[in-house]
């Protein structure tokens, strides 16, 4: 069922979460140390749907319906709660905010059942531009981390005519099946541990069985200095109860590897991906100092970004999650990149 969202009105709830977020800073001025450590996290507002592409898209909002389109990205095993404070700080800034739950993820549903449960780079940033179309949304600005950085990445490298501005958390992670079989140090292959055992049936099977207990062991490893507690854990965890959830995954990095098939309709994209292209629009590039994850040093793609740029390293033991863990951090960046052009 198709649900065009786009013009609402802005409801109490959102009123309530910008007015919130509208009390964190003075006219001009992003209180970074005005909130208590021991806020409680805002509430996103309830879900929308709406049919973009190959999917049924669903995806939370908040800001003027008029407001300059922010589309936030979120990544593997995270959904959008990772979003939760950032969303209310921009929303109150006057940017139309909105935070889709990805294929696999949350209540977004393929809207052919016998589709290919497809994870690969192109097909999840074509469902960004599925979604912009959707929503009639010409241009926006795109920021998130891990999989949301990378699809971001991807579409402002593609389609610059739809990208304002982007925030992008490790920076350039455009890659493509022929760099992912050339070998890294063994240090590095150590990273990506779950890569491998997703490439086997055994962690197919264990992921399908205890996809919970492996993500939270993938968050601690990802922000070793991350002390989130369980009910933050459970408000993410409910989003890979989807049940595309495991193909997407599994197919995702099975796909990097060599050891599964994509869809054809995607070759072209690959294609262009593979000859790893330059990203002209104006970005900011963001780091935690903690992060457990793989990820490649600024230095490596500074050069990628050819258009206004500055990369920010965030203190403090962030990891991974940059959204979640350094919220106003975030918002900082994007807001500086839409406001300033970096």
């Amino acid at each position: 069922m198709e649900r065009d969202a786009s013009h609402e009105p802005i409801d109490m709830h959102r009123r309530a979460l910008c007015g919130a977020a509208l009390a964190l800073a003075a006219p001009g001025v992003l209180a970074l140390s005005a909130v208590p450590a021991a806020a409680a996290v805002p509430e996103l507002p309830p879900l929308r749907h709406i049919d973009a592409g190959a999917l049924n898209v669903a995806y939370a909002e908040l800001g003027p319906v008029d407001g300059a389109p922010v589309i936030l990205l979120h990544g593997w095993p995270y959904d959008i709660h990772a979003f939760a404070e950032v969303a209310p700080i921009l929303a109150a800034r006057g940017q139309r905010v909105i935070m889709p739950f990805l294929r696999g993820y949350g209540a977004t549903r393929f809207r052919d059942a016998a589709a290919l449960r497809n994870g690969q780079p192109a097909a999840l940033a074509t469902d960004v531009i599925d979604l912009m179309d959707a929503l009639k949304i010409r241009r926006a600005t795109l920021a998130g981390f891990d999989w949301g950085a990378r699809t971001a990445d991807i579409v402002a490298a593609l389609w610059p005519e739809r990208v304002t501005a982007l925030v992008a958390v490790s920076g350039y992670l455009i890659g493509s099946q022929q760099a992912g079989k050339q070998p890294l140090p063994p240090e590095a292959e150590l990273q990506w541990w779950y890569q491998f055992y997703f490439a086997t049936e055994r962690g197919r099977l264990g992921y399908e069985k205890d996809r919970r207990a492996f993500n939270r062991l993938i968050w601690r490893l990802a922000s070793p200095q991350w002390r989130f507690d369980d009910a933050t854990y459970d408000r993410s965890a409910v989003a890979f109860d989807n049940p595309d959830h495991v193909a997407v995954v599994i197919h995702n990095y099975r796909w990097r590897l060599g050891l599964a098939e994509g869809e054809p309709r995607f070759d072209a994209i690959e294609a262009r991906l593979a000859a790893a292209p330059t990203i002209g629009v104006p970005t900011i590039t963001m780091e935690g100092d903690a992060n457990g994850a793989p990820h490649p040093p600024p230095s490596a793609y500074a050069a990628k970004f050819t258009g206004r740029y500055e990369h920010r390293t965030i203190a403090g033991g962030i990891g991974h999650n940059l959204p979640q863990e350094a919220p106003q951090d975030f918002a900082r960046a994007v807001l500086d990149v839409v406001g300033k052009g970096v």
